[in-house]
Order: C-alpha cells, then sequence, then structure tokens
C-alpha cells in the first residue's frame, strides 16, 4: 500500500475490546483527540463489541475487523497504518501472526507482552525480515517492563554524567505497589506455567538473565538473584522475590546488548521486593517468598491450574475498577554501584494502578513515540524500550503519564 507515509493511518490500535484496551482507547481520546493530527484507528474480530467500545470511551474513529487467527486481515491492517499497538494476549496464543504481518510489512509495533518465551521467538523468527522492512518491533511497553529498563537506563545516564562511568552494579527494588491485576494477564502467567511444565527448554529459557539477547551475546557474568527472603546488601532492607523480575531481567540485558554492552562486560542486575528492616521485615521477607513458592507451585500442576482458572482466578476482560485504578500507584528504587565504588540512587514513581491504568498511559506514549522516531536514528529489528526510545520516552512519561524519574542520592 505504497510507501509507510501514504498508509491512512499513523495508529492502529489492536485489541480495543481487551481490559486494557479500552483503557488505552480512551486514553487516546484524551491525548490525541478524534480528530486531530494523529490518524489513529481501532481495531478487533468482534464487530459488535468494538461498536460498543468506541462508544463508551468516545472513540469515533474508525473501526477494523481483523482476527487474531486470519493472516491475510492481518496482513491487510499492517499496509494499512505506520504503527500498530497490540493489547491482545496472550501473545503466545494470539500475537504471532500480527508479529510476522508488521514485521513484513515495514510497520512499527509495540505491545505489553510480559511473555519472555514468546518474545524470543518472535526475535529469532523475524527479526531478519523486521531489519530489512524497517520495522521497529518493541515488546514489554507496559509495567513489564517499562520502569525496569528506563529505570536502569535512567541511572547508568546520570552516573555517566556524574561519575565519567557506568554502574557496574544495579539493584532495582519495589517499595510499594497498589493495584490489582486483570483476566488478561492472570491468563498469560497461567499459559506461560503450562507451556513451562511441558517443555524442560523452555524452563532453561526462562532461567537465564540474557535469554533475549542477540545469539551472540548470551555469555557473561552470573547474575544475582533473590529466590527467598534475604538481608540485601544494596538497600539495608529485608527482600523477597519480585514476580516480574523474570521478565524484566531479560529486557534489561537485551538493552545492554543492543548498547554494545556500554556498561561493562561485568555488568549484573537483579529485581527484589523491599520489606522493610528488624523482625517485622524478616517476617514479611519470609511470608511472601513462602506465597510465591506456593502459588508457583500449585501453577505447576495441570489439575490445580485449571481449578485456579476455573474457580478463583479473575477471567480475561476482567480487571479494577476505576477507581482501584486511581488509588494504585508504584514506587521503585534503583541503586548502583560503579567499578570504582561510587554509588547512586534513583527511583521511578507512578500515580496510577502499575498494571492497568499505569500500563496503558506507557504504551499509549510508546506508541505514539514510535511514530515520531526518526527511522535515520533507530532502523528495523526487534528493540526494547530503553534501546529504542530512551530518553525520549521518559521525557514523554514524565509529561503526559504521571510517572516519575529521580535522583534521590
Amino acid at each position: 500500500m505504497g510507501t509507510r507515509d501514504d498508509r491512512p493511518f499513523d495508529l492502529i490500535l489492536y485489541g480495543a475490546t481487551s481490559f486494557v484496551g479500552r483503557i488505552l482507547a480512551r486514553r487516546l481520546v484524551e491525548r490525541q483527540g478524534t480528530t486531530g493530527p494523529l490518524r489513529w484507528a481501532i481495531a478487533g474480530r468482534d464487530a459488535a463489541k468494538l461498536e460498543r467500545i468506541a462508544v463508551e470511551v468516545g472513540a469515533d474513529v474508525e473501526r477494523i475487523i481483523a482476527d487474531a487467527a486470519d493472516p491475510d486481515a492481518l496482513a491487510d491492517l499492517a499496509g494499512s497504518t505506520r504503527v500498530v499497538v497490540s493489547t491482545v494476549g496472550p501473545y503466545a496464543l494470539y500475537g504471532s501472526d500480527l508479529v510476522a504481518a508488521v514485521a513484513a510489512a515495514g510497520t512499527d509495533y509495540c505491545d505489553l507482552t510480559g511473555e519472555p518465551q514468546w518474545m524470543r521467538k518472535m526475535i529469532d523468527q523475524h527479526q531478519a525480515t523486521a531489519e530489512a522492512s524497517g520495522a521497529r518491533i518493541v515488546h514489554a511497553c507496559g509495567f513489564d517492563s517499562v520502569p525496569s529498563d528506563l529505570g536502569v537506563w535512567h541511572i547508568q545516564q546520570h552516573a555517566l554524567e556524574r561519575f565519567d562511568e557506568p554502574c557496574e552494579r544495579v539493584a532495582m527494588r519495589v517499595a510499594t505497589m497498589r493495584g490489582g491485576a486483570s483476566g488478561g494477564t492472570i491468563a498469560s502467567m497461567m499459559n506461560l506455567m503450562e507451556e513451562a511444565a511441558a517443555d524442560p527448554s523452555l524452563r532453561k529459557l526462562l532461567a537465564d538473565p540474557r535469554a533475549l539477547a542477540p545469539e551472540d551475546m548470551r555469555t557473561g557474568p552470573p547474575q544475582p538473584e533473590v529466590r527467598g527472603p534475604k538481608r540485601d546488601e544494596a538497600s539495608g532492607q529485608w527482600v523477597a522475590p519480585f514476580v516480574m523480575a523474570a521478565v524484566n531481567t531479560k529486557v534489561v540485558h537485551r538493552t545492554h546488548a543492543l548498547a554494545g554492552r556500554r556498561w561493562g562486560p561485568a555488568f549484573t542486575y537483579d529485581e527484589a521486593m523491599l520489606m522493610g528492616d528488624g523482625p517485622l521485615g524478616a517476617a514479611k521477607a519470609g511470608g511472601l517468598s513462602a506465597g510465591l513458592a506456593a502459588g508457583m507451585g500449585l501453577s505447576a500442576i495441570g489439575p490445580a491450574r485449571r481449578a485456579l482458572n476455573r474457580y478463583v482466578l479473575p477471567k480475561p476482560g476482567e480487571g479494577p475498577s476505576p477507581q482501584a485504578q486511581e488509588k494504585g500507584s508504584f514506587d521503585i528504587r534503583f541503586f548502583g554501584t560503579t567499578a570504582s565504588g561510587n554509588t547512586i540512587r534513583t527511583k521511578v514513581t507512578g500515580d496510577r494502578d502499575p498494571g492497568y491504568s499505569g500500563t496503558a498511559r506507557m504504551l499509549a506514549e510508546a506508541a505514539v513515540g514510535l511514530r515520531e522516531l526518526d527511522r535515520g536514528e533507530v532502523g528495523g529489528g526487534f528493540w526494547t524500550p530503553a534501546s529504542a526510545l530512551g530518553d525520549r520516552l521518559i521525557e514523554r512519561l514524565e509529561a503526559h503519564a504521571g510517572i516519575r524519574f529521580d535522583v534521590v542520592g
């Protein structure tokens, strides 16, 4: 359909009827309007649901019908726009044909996946095609993994400015996180557990912090990992495992690799939850660690996983109320140490529910940021939020998404 500049749309939101898709559609209406310079549309497989969402959020824009299992419809969709932003998960079940379509069409793309096994598969299958076509594909543009990826980028930029050397060691610690979980996120996690239970090679990939790095950059020094309650050297508090660390660390290490390992060959990174000081902090760390272990154990057992899905966990399309989203927030701390022993501390904070309202804002700014990104600066291929958008995305998030990046020490 001609050159990218000739395409009728600047951006198509695919999956507007999903829980996060509805929030994102409303956010685009608020930020971009429906008759402004950004030419955008909403897309999904069900015309009636799409129409209801358009009316509900005020998205008086074109509606496009395309099923995730219809490669021809997805090819037409990808060829009609400069950017596709997708909220259709679990991506391992419903996202692969769309990534193939955008890679072939030279169309930029971003999503909110936290499924590392699927990201690795997409990179391995479509990197060469995306490089040739010019498609910039950026996974993990929600709470998985924007705060982690850009938080490390931010602390490293300030370390280089302050000390003229990067941090050799960065520890991310979640101070507070308030917000609920949607059925779509739970479905993605359960699908990952089901795949891992059936595939030993996948379990190995999930344990590898460099699994998303280019193939020739998947080796390096051992990485720290918080697997249970422990007294933390970086923060001085008790810490417990952070359930999203397995995804975020992989994205951060891909950023490091794509940047030519500019933070040094000995760079290490890990994530954990801050639990506080003293006996109470130790007890909280122990309790959370035990609860996470029990939950992961149950979800790895087929009958227990099916029972959880049927009777306990929220269904896809369900999630926290608007009131709960507004009451949500997050406060994430970064502790950096350079090879010379210099230290720096930073934080990333957000004023909305991190997984849903916050994620929609992150995804909206990433999508519009891709639309404005010069192709002479970033070429085709699979990128990360930091490696593709870096300081630009930080500026957009601070200006429009209620997220702040601050140096605190």
